[in-house]
């Protein structure tokens, strides 16, 4: 979405427009569910924390000033509510639902092969879900989100460095977490 099809979809919504924050919600809610059920236990919560997301987005759009990307600010508002959540003794698993998580699909018919896949794809998401909150939140948002570098940066208000050098820890921890598994 561009900056000014973004800027016209927040003054329709602060205008009271609920068709637009509609559309705002259908826009991002793929992505904020996602991101919300990697540091999650249960889909319930998760689908409940991301009714908080959205209340906040509802909430804050008046004082949204269109410094950054709408879904920047957005990534915000899903990385403090996520925090607050850890925070309050939330255990890290993750959800094991194909919407979510079944991101990995088998590139033959074998049977082999698509066994292997999901073998793989569960050694990756219970590894990525014994990470640190921050962690996960990080590779979540940026490995199967595709959330770039410095809309990251701006979001959790770090330096790109200091996301980066996050983002490097994060990768160097799951791999040492899944070669511990293979041994």
């Amino acid at each position: 979405m561009d900056r000014v099809n973004e800027r016209e979809l927040v003054e329709r919504c602060r205008s009271g427009d609920e068709r637009a924050f509609q559309d705002l919600i259908d826009r991002y809610k793929d992505l904020v569910f996602a991101l919300i059920a990697r540091t999650v236990q249960d889909r319930g919560r998760a689908e409940d924390l991301a009714q908080e997301v959205f209340l906040r987005v509802h909430r804050g759009l008046p004082y949204f000033r269109g410094e950054a990307r709408l879904s920047t600010w957005i990534y915000r508002i899903v990385a403090n509510v996520c925090l607050q959540e850890h925070g309050r003794g939330a255990a890290p698993v993750s959800i094991d639902d194909s919407r979510v998580s079944g991101r990995v699909t088998s590139a033959t018919s074998s049977a082999d092969r698509r066994f292997g896949d999901l073998e793989l794809r569960d050694r990756l998401e219970k590894a990525i879900a014994r990470l640190p909150a921050n962690y996960r939140l990080l590779i979540a948002a940026h490995y199967l989100e595709g959330v770039q570098y410095e809309d990251l940066a701006s979001a959790l208000d770090l330096p790109l460095g200091t996301v980066k050098t996050q983002l490097h820890r994060a990768k160097q921890q799951l791999r040492r977490l899944l070669e511990t598994e293979l041994k």
